[in-house]
């Protein structure tokens, strides 16, 4: 595995553990943030596969981008492309004044990025 590849895939990790650790979080759960660590998950684990492809990692944060580029994607990444979207747009949105992700919104976040984490680990022969 390429020593950058490694590194988004611990980055991608921070992001997972931390999504979940906001989320469950009895005193002060926070919606928000699991959505945006959801979406930052997926991303970073979107561009490793890039990265371990050879292929180059653009500077973009728009999920479904990334999934037009990935390399060896099936039908089952595809499936996600919807879901891609609301995540994408989900991270944004409920990261300003007037705007609230609920904990059903942070529950399917982390669903989907939940899923985007298992492909691109079994992808890179990694456990899930």
């Amino acid at each position: 595995m390429k020593v950058l590849t490694a590194e988004w895939l611990a980055k991608a990790e921070a992001d997972w553990n931390t999504g979940g650790v906001v989320f469950r979080s009895r005193k002060w759960p926070d919606y928000d943030h699991a959505c945006f660590h959801a979406q930052q998950c997926a991303e970073k684990y979107m561009k490793a596969l890039l990265m371990e492809s050879g292929k180059p990692v653009p500077r973009t944060h728009d999920l479904e981008s990334l999934l037009d580029i990935l390399p060896e994607k099936d039908e089952k990444w595809e499936a996600l492309r919807p879901s891609l979207g609301v995540l994408s747009e989900a991270a944004v949105t409920s990261r300003y004044p007037g705007e609230f992700a609920d904990k059903a919104a942070a529950k399917k976040a982390l669903a989907t990025a939940g899923q985007v984490r298992s492909l691109a680990r079994k992808q890179l022969h990694l456990a899930v």
